[in-house]
């Protein structure tokens, strides 16, 4: 897989997320040292890639003069860290990849209130009915499909249609992402555990191509090894930015479930502030940065995920957000991640 894929989350360290037992072993300074550097420091604890938030962290800092001490891993690891470390930890902030993960956190009671003119900024279904996190980019589940292999009236209606027989070897699935937990435990919130259970006993019935990342699916899919793939929107943007075209030219084209079908969630990253910065002018001015017009800009036409605030076009290949036929489920409800782990490793969708 190319480099410029974003990270996945191993079911293991996902275990560990809930469970509180994970150490993160990912760089950034501690704040501890930052009286050497003056006061108008923060230190961000990001479960977003180095790669993809850096240059937003280096135009926060000329702009403001706040020295960001980012510390990075996963999203999964950074939250178990967290939770381990609680009134000790460093941190000024965690900018996490998935809603889950910052409830979790948010569940120990580390989250400070962020402002309402902060949170009103975004709708309702992407932030925490607390106010203690907030979306700051989204992104849909989507089926990523092969126009020669399947054509377009031959697209499920549902992603519970993809257990039928006729979907047998041609579906591609990385059930070792963040992503696809979060999905299945949509399922679990929306459903029942039942219907989720059901679901993934069909799917390993249809013998699955398994692959490790979003990424590589489109790029199977796209050059015709697979049918299609249930994958993140955002990923035909990366693989078409790597292959130094646009996505209306790849092969490969996203079919989003209509009808609030749990297969079209819309999940959010986003960013809490911990209680030791709750008071902190530098950290708030971070997070209304991340909300700000030029930041969402960023998020849309370098990550081609959909910016959160009114006002800024998302990807023009996908519908705008607004648009989208989303399931009824509360992001704030996608903390049980140890329950969903624990469900797809019972499947056998993964050795």
């Amino acid at each position: 897989m190319p480099v410029t894929h974003r990270a996945t989350s191993a079911l293991l360290t996902a275990s560990l997320l809930v469970l509180g037992l994970a150490a993160c072993g990912s760089g950034g300074d501690e704040k501890a040292g930052s009286d050497e550097q003056g006061d108008k420091q923060i230190t961000v604890y990001s479960g977003r890639s180095e790669k993809l938030v850096e240059p937003l962290l280096e135009k926060f800092t000329a702009q403001t003069g706040i020295t960001v001490q980012p510390r990075y891993a996963s999203t999964a690891q950074l939250a178990a860290q967290l939770v381990e470390e609680g009134d000790r930890s460093p941190a000024d902030v965690f900018f996490a990849q998935d809603a889950g993960a910052l409830g979790t956190v948010a569940k120990r009671g580390m989250f400070s209130t962020l402002p309402e003119a902060t949170t009103s900024q975004v709708p309702q279904t992407y932030r925490a009915g607390t106010g203690q996190w907030v979306g700051v980019s989204a992104r849909a589940r989507v089926l990523v499909h092969n126009p020669d292999l399947v054509p377009t009236d031959q697209l499920p209606k549902s992603v519970f249609d993809l257990v039928d027989p006729a979907w047998k070897g041609k579906v591609a699935l990385a059930p070792t992402n963040a992503s696809f937990q979060a999905f299945v435990t949509a399922i679990r919130v929306q459903h029942g555990d039942a219907r989720a259970e059901e679901f993934l006993a069909g799917l390993r019935a249809n013998d699955p191509q398994i692959r490790d990342g979003n990424g590589k699916i489109v790029e199977d899919v796209n050059s015709g090894i697979v049918a299609v793939g249930l994958v993140n929107h955002y990923y035909l943007g990366e693989i078409a930015k790597e292959q130094g075209t646009t996505p209306e030219e790849l092969k490969a084209k996203v079919h989003f479930f209509p009808g609030g079908d749990t297969g079209a969630l819309v999940n959010v990253a986003g960013v809490g502030v911990l209680n030791r910065a709750a008071s902190d002018p530098d950290v708030q001015r971070f997070v209304d940065f991340l909300l700000s017009a030029e930041s969402q800009a960023y998020f849309a036409e370098q990550t081609f995920e959909y910016p959160v605030i009114s006002g800024v076009p998302g990807p023009a290949y996908v519908p705008p957000l607004a648009d989208l036929s989303v399931p009824e489920v509360d992001l704030n409800d996608l903390d049980t991640l140890d329950a969903t782990v624990t469900m797809i490793k019972n499947s056998g969708l993964v050795p």
